[in-house]
Formats: structure tokens, sequence, C-alpha cells
């Protein structure tokens, strides 16, 4: 009797092993993903700050953050390619509040954005507060900087 238990169990063993063996075989390779590179900013004045990512797609830009506002703030984030300005985005005028917040920027254009501006302003979107200019090559972002950058839909004539 021992001799036919260890026959059924060795062949239900062989059986299970076969299945999944081939259940295996069957599965499509598991899908691998490239992360994109991101790079990170700090920008704090006061109590204000607005603390992030800015993630390089490949023709696109997320920049993403914890947003705290103490008084009226505002950020902001421009997308360039070289020396052509390709888009921007702010928040609404938060006051004394913070959550999260996306400033989601289009880069369409070969190879996408090279760098991007992420900015603080009070309620006035001319009173620059402090400001990052992050790069893509290195995924760094170098500041803060006092103030604001060139920013085309707001200023009529390029920094000399």
């Amino acid at each position: 009797m021992k001799a036919k238990s260890r026959r059924k169990i060795g062949a239900a063993v062989a059986a299970v092993t076969s299945v999944a063996g081939l259940a295996l075989a069957a599965a499509p390779a598991a899908a691998t993903t490239t992360a994109y590179p991101t790079s990170s900013f700090r920008i704090e004045v006061g109590a204000s700050y607005y603390i992030g990512k800015v993630t390089w797609y490949n023709r696109a830009v997320g920049v993403d953050g914890a947003f705290k506002a103490v008084g009226y703030r505002r950020v902001y984030a421009q997308a360039w390619a070289g020396g052509t300005w390709l888009d921007w985005q702010s928040s609404s005028t938060w006051y004394n509040t913070s959550g999260p917040a996306s400033l989601p920027l289009t880069a369409d254009v070969e190879g996408g954005a090279n760098s991007v501006d992420v900015w603080m302003t009070s309620d006035n979107p001319y009173d620059g507060l402090e400001y990052f200019t992050c790069y893509r090559g290195n995924s760094v972002c170098v500041g803060p900087t006092v103030g604001r950058p060139w920013v085309p839909p707001l200023d009529a004539v390029a920094p000399a």
C-alpha cells in the first residue's frame, strides 16, 4: 500500500510541477519600466515653501511638490528647450493654506525640455520671491536665487 501511495503522490507532484512550469513559460516577461530622470528643488520664503521635484518626460515635464502659503503666495513653472520658450503653468493664489501642487508642462519638441524654472511670488506675478532653474542633462536644480526668472508672457524684452 505504501508503494501505491508514493506513486500517486509522485504523479500528483509531477503533474503540479508540469502545469506550473507551463504557466511560467507562457507568462509574458515582466514589463520593465525605465525611470524618468528627476531634479529636486526647495523654495523657502519665510514660513512659505514649495518643495518638490521636476520629472523629465520625453515631450512633457512634471513639476510636483508640497506647497505651503503663509499670506498670499503663488508658484509657477516654465519649460525651455535651449533658448526656445515652450510652456508655463501657475497655481492659483493661495492664502494661508497648504497641499500638493502640480504644474504639468508641455515640451512637445524633439528631445523635450532641457531646463525648467520654478518660482514663488506673492499674489502679484511680478513680485518674484525666489526661484530655481533645473537642468535635465545633469538632473540638478540651481538656486535658490532671489527674484524670478525672465518670463516671456510677463516680460516684453529679453534680458541683456
